[in-house]
């Protein structure tokens, strides 16, 4: 493989199309189209398509830009390990993989241990649908996944699950809203706008019951599959919404909303997954002791 051309397709991957990346390599456009077309002919796939006046990745070319990442990554690396003094150690390389369920906030505060280790960490992440990350840890491309629900059953993926620890949900919303929600908890919700957490959310199954239950009817105003915009709406008043309890602090502070209502009943469960069933990567093992231990306080 020409390295060359792959670094040209990968700059022009990363810059959002032909002339930007021209801009940066110092080349001109026709150079750099001439180059990645060598590179494509030599892979045999096309790796860009047109998208209106933008070039847009192909599956093969998102497949190539993961690997051109890693390789370029790692040249980054050994320049300056070389550069370094000797006796340095080599920061240990840790890739996780987040499931877009999890609150960001949540995941900061469950793999932010990994990054206090003695020894230097350098961590990877991404984030994404629970299977493809499991398609990932499957072929060793990542360590660890970070998910609200265990591994499904149905995967054929050599992993397992390692609970981290789980919260119970509150119910939140901003000084504006709350001067109209009227009566007790929950069923105050009756007719109230609500932000709610996207179909892939463990807890939204959870969610529907319980309204059934309780005999609930809220107004569904916004489904959200991100929880930092979910909750970006509940500041501004947009509806109710749900935070796990272990993050109630935190979410009250940041965005100067309050707690409305809190419901043992809905809970929020974190799962570690990873290939070893002992867990032996120290990242993963500062990972779950600190989830255990500080954040949910499991014995």
């Amino acid at each position: 493989m020409n390295y060359k051309h792959l670094h040209y397709f990968w700059v022009t991957a990363r810059a959002g199309g032909i002339m930007r990346a021209g801009e940066q390599l110092h080349t001109t456009p026709q150079t750099l189209s001439g180059q990645i077309k060598l590179l494509e002919d030599s892979l045999g796939h096309r790796l860009f398509r047109k998208s209106g006046r933008q070039l847009a990745l192909t599956e093969e070319g998102r497949v190539a830009l993961g690997y051109a990442d890693e390789i370029f990554a790692l040249g980054t690396e050994l320049e300056s390990a070389v550069k370094q003094a000797g006796g340095d150690r080599r920061a240990l390389e840790f890739r996780v993989g987040v499931a877009d369920s999890v609150a960001k906030s949540v995941a900061y505060r469950l793999l932010e241990p990994a990054l206090q280790m003695t020894e230097p960490v350098r961590m990877i992440g991404h984030e994404g649908k629970l299977p493809d990350l499991l398609a990932q840890l499957a072929v060793h491309r990542l360590d660890l996944v970070i998910a609200d629900e265990p591994m499904p059953r149905r995967m054929s993926v050599k992993a397992f699950n390692h609970p981290l620890g789980s919260s119970p949900v509150s119910f939140l919303c901003a000084p504006s809203l709350r001067a109209a929600i009227q009566g007790p908890f929950p069923q105050c919700l009756n007719g109230v706008p609500m932000l709610i957490q996207g179909a892939a959310s463990s807890v939204r199954q959870q969610f529907e019951s319980w309204l059934t239950r309780h005999n609930l009817h809220p107004r569904i105003v916004g489904e959200f599959d991100d929880g930092a915009l979910m909750n970006a709406f509940g500041r501004e008043g947009r509806g109710v919404f749900m935070a796990p309890r272990v993050l109630e602090a935190e979410v009250e502070a940041h965005y100067g909303v309050s707690v409305i209502g809190r419901s043992d009943e809905l809970v929020e469960h974190f799962h570690a997954i990873s290939v070893e069933r002992r867990i032996k990567h120290p990242c993963v093992v500062a990972i779950t002791q600190a989830a255990r231990g500080r954040l949910f306080g499991i014995a």
